[in-house]
């Protein structure tokens, strides 16, 4: 089998090498690059199968690596990781709204970030028996990770796609925000629950980008459902 490709964009040399060392440790195919443009060269050369991003880089930042890969369909769905030495929760909150699908500050323990890389990972790649999921005009293929809605495809980041594949999984109930966070993000992995509200928008935003309307039902006090067809 495969190892996994981890592409690791850190320009503090302490950090890069920490890194390498114990993710190579665990059976992990490590590149290490030390700029946002050289990270970006090579996602395209050959994609790795999740990127941990540091915040602060030089020539483009982080947060606009992460902006790029998430407006490219082809690299779109990228699970990222961030890691940063900004702790206030605006910049956590700015730092998933663009796409990281989790976030670390520095100093971080390796082991906790080989979980969190591992979780996301079980999470993006579930086993799943029905490859295609169809309610009303939205369509998911699971094992091309594509979504469509009636005619146009719809671009998902991985939160949004496992989000969207639950929800359609269980057309009109009403889920909390709690019972969310468990379902998608999982129960080992800490993520507040501001998390949701920021997925569901980018969610919303992806398909209603061509003025449909709104599938998602917000139940205040309780939660989200996605309308029955």
């Amino acid at each position: 089998m495969a190892k996994t490709r981890v592409l690791v964009v850190e320009d503090e040399e302490a950090i890069a090498t920490l890194l390498e060392y114990n993710l190579g440790k665990e059976d992990f195919d490590v590149i290490i690059v030390s700029e946002g443009e050289e990270a970006l060269l090579k996602v395209e050369e050959a994609q790795p199968d999740i990127v941990i991003l540091d915040w602060m880089l030089p020539t483009i930042s982080g947060v606009e690596v992460c902006r790029r890969l998430r407006s490219n369909p082809e690299t779109g769905n990228i699970p990222v990781i961030m890691l940063t030495a900004r702790s206030e929760e605006a910049d956590r909150i700015r730092g998933l709204e663009i796409g990281a699908d989790d976030y670390l500050t520095k100093p971080f323990s390796p082991l906790e970030l080989i979980a969190r890389m591992r979780a996301v990972l079980r999470r993006i790649r579930p086993a799943l028996v029905d490859s295609e999921v169809i309610h009303g005009d939205i369509r998911i293929d699971r094992s091309g990770h594509r979504v469509w809605r009636a005619e146009r495809e719809v671009h998902l980041g991985p939160t949004e796609f496992r989000l969207l594949d639950h929800l359609i999984q269980h057309p009109g109930r009403v889920f909390s925000r709690e019972q969310l966070l468990n379902a998608v993000w999982g129960s080992d992995v800490f993520v507040e629950v501001r998390t949701v509200d920021v997925h569901v928008g980018r969610l919303r935003k992806a398909l209603r980008k061509a003025a449909e309307g709104d599938p998602i039902r917000t139940v205040r006090s309780a939660g989200y459902a996605l309308d029955t067809a």
